[in-house]
């Protein structure tokens, strides 16, 4: 009896191993065929809780097959000559980050546009876009305008892509506050990460498809990351019990891709941004995380080609 009960075991952790997880069912139902040929995606790796230095995470990311990387703007000459150097060596692409803390609505609108205009004449490598940390929640319309404002009057003039951040506590934090801003400016171009509007407004956001519509339609940039009701961010995609989650952020994603397809691009780039603790939840008293950072984003990398890349 304890033999065949280990057979049984044995067979079945194979089937369970066979079944598809809710990416794979994704996966499988989608028809690739619709992508056309000259279409790709550029899916980027974030340094946000990498333990190891610049060269050991380009390098991991390179082996890995990400196009490039996402990270912040590095204000020292010495972290930029790093930076360059090491993008180089690995062949990557970069996407940078720019964004500051000031509590001051004025100094931070300052701030705010001499970390840009650095950025702008200081990098050697043109980027692929900007993603503005933008603003604060409780700053008045007005002074977040300013900061939208500028970085329109910066992208048209660089010609680089300057697009701001759906982020908790940023000035785009909500979907109605975000719809505002839509409407006074035609010009402002989104970082789609909807899984912080999921938590925000404690949904998967069906009642609010109107405002989710007009943010898809200003997507330039997409951070990947699953967030469900209760939290921006799941513990891990592949589980069973976030197929719902799962299948809402992919809809709003093929929304995207479909209309940069329309509009004739050729590109669109994705971050694989699933964070370290405590965005990853962890276990009581010892703090480890449930999951693997890596591991996940890794995964989100290879769906996000299967989905959106030609066959």
């Amino acid at each position: 009896m304890s033999i065949n009960r280990r057979k049984f075991i044995v067979n079945a952790s194979k089937i369970a191993a066979l079944s598809f997880t809710p990416f794979e069912k994704i996966i499988a139902s989608k028809n690739n065929k619709m992508i056309p040929a000259n279409f790709k995606i550029i899916v980027l790796a974030t340094n946000w809780g990498f333990e190891g230095s610049l060269d050991t995470f380009c390098a991991k990311a390179k082996g890995e097959g990400y196009d490039g990387i996402e990270m912040w703007w590095p204000m020292l000459k010495k972290d930029q000559d790093e930076l360059f150097n090491t993008l180089e060596k690995y062949k990557l692409s970069i996407g940078f980050l720019c964004g500051v803390g000031d509590e001051d609505p004025l100094l931070h609108v300052n701030s705010f546009k001499n970390m840009l205009d650095s950025l702008i004449k200081e990098t050697k490598q043109k980027p692929l876009y900007v993603n503005c940390h933008s603003g604060k929640d409780y700053f008045s319309f007005d002074i977040n305008s300013q900061i939208i404002n500028f970085t329109t009057e910066r992208a048209r003039t660089s010609g680089i892509p300057i697009y701001h951040e759906t982020h908790r506590s940023r000035m785009l934090y909500a979907a109605p506050i975000t719809k505002q801003f839509i409407e006074q400016h035609r010009d402002l171009r989104l970082t789609l990460d909807i899984s912080h509007w999921c938590n925000v407004h404690e949904s998967l956001l069906h009642d609010q498809k109107q405002t989710v519509a007009m943010a898809l339609s200003r997507t330039g940039h997409i951070h990947a990351r699953i967030g469900h009701q209760e939290g921006p961010q799941v513990n891990d995609p592949r589980a069973p019990e976030w197929e719902t989650a799962v299948k809402a952020h992919f809809e709003w994603w093929d929304e995207v891709v479909a209309r940069k397809i329309k509009e004739g691009a050729s590109s669109m780039t994705f971050l694989t941004e699933f964070g370290p603790p405590h965005y990853m939840p962890t276990l009581p008293y010892t703090q480890k995380p449930v999951s693997n950072q890596w591991e996940i984003n890794v995964h989100m990398m290879q769906v996000l080609r299967k989905r959106y890349q030609a066959s």
